[in-house]
């Protein structure tokens, strides 16, 4: 989800009794660390066959940015985390340190659930690598999806 184009709305949503949800919060995986440029995916995989919107909403895979972007973001990410935490927890720790109610991260196995869970006993990250994050997000990913949501 865009955390940063919904930030200005949730910033209250605990007085107006409304939840904020966040799902795909890994991007369809590029946010775990996993997918990289060469990446095949099955034919009957979304993230194969809907990239640029061709069977439903963009947004549901790789949250409608085009890889090479992401890949660009990512790899600025990567830098970013700190040791023992994996690149998906960093994200899904970066996204409770906002004001929302819960978080759907996919999961494909035992392990990947953990993993997700150990985000929570994180700290918050700090000032700084929210700016960073921030600083990522305006010269990769904004300009491909901000105003589409």
């Amino acid at each position: 989800g865009d955390v940063y184009k919904r930030q200005v709305s949730t910033q209250s949503t605990g007085e107006k009794n409304v939840a904020t949800i966040i799902r795909v919060p890994l991007a369809s995986g590029l946010l775990s660390g996993r997918i990289g440029p060469g990446t095949q995916f099955p034919t009957n995989d979304h993230r194969n066959f809907n990239v640029n919107g061709q069977a439903f909403d963009k947004g549901e895979t790789f949250s409608g940015v085009p890889l090479d972007a992401a890949f660009a973001a990512v790899d600025e990410l990567k830098k970013l985390v700190e040791s023992p935490a994996s690149l998906a927890q960093f994200s899904l720790r970066w996204i409770l340190d906002h004001d929302i109610s819960t978080i759907i991260p996919g999961c494909k196995n035992v392990k990947q659930v953990d993993d997700n869970v150990q985000a929570s006993s994180l700290p918050p990250l700090s000032t700084d690598a929210h700016n960073k994050v921030k600083a990522i997000y305006d010269q990769h990913i904004k300009k491909h999806v901000h105003e589409l949501w």
